[in-house]
């Protein structure tokens, strides 16, 4: 990836996520210390996945589209998929908060199975990176992660 494109990510993450790190099982990840694909129409960025591979799976990091409807989130997260499988693994997993409803529809339509629900996580996390916020998605209290899965 260019140098532009690490930036376009960091302000995607910035908006998203606030700020450029990200909290899952109690851990801090950097997004310059992931990889990521990066998404396209004509010659503008339209979305970027980012992951981390470990020694059996693949940890799927975030997915951010500027543009919905159109298949970005599903092109991405199917390349991110070939990539685990040209790897070698066959399991990607994956976590998100109780809050975002659409991203849970998003992934159980894709095969992605709730593994499980790690209470109070977020309330946890906080204390790492205290731009989480309380509130979320349709006026959701943030407190939980729940961790999904599939099996390539």
């Amino acid at each position: 990836m260019s140098e532009k494109d690490i930036e376009w990510q960091k302000e995607q993450w910035l908006s998203e996520w606030g700020g450029e790190t990200m909290i899952t099982k109690g851990k801090k990840h950097h997004i310059q210390d992931l990889d990521a694909f990066i998404a396209w129409v004509d010659d503008l960025r339209v979305g970027a996945a980012t992951y981390r591979l470990g020694i059996n799976d693949c940890e799927l990091m975030s997915i951010n589209t500027t543009v919905q409807g159109i298949g970005i989130g599903s092109n991405l997260i199917s390349t991110v998929e070939q990539k685990v499988k040209q790897s070698g693994r066959n399991r990607i997993w994956l976590i998100t908060s109780n809050d975002n409803l659409d991203a849970l529809r998003f992934y159980q339509r894709r095969g992605y199975r709730i593994t499980a629900i790690n209470q109070n996580a977020i309330d946890e996390a906080r204390k790492l990176k205290p731009t989480i916020p309380k509130v979320g998605y349709y006026d959701i209290p943030i407190h939980d992660e729940i961790e999904l899965e599939k099996i390539l």
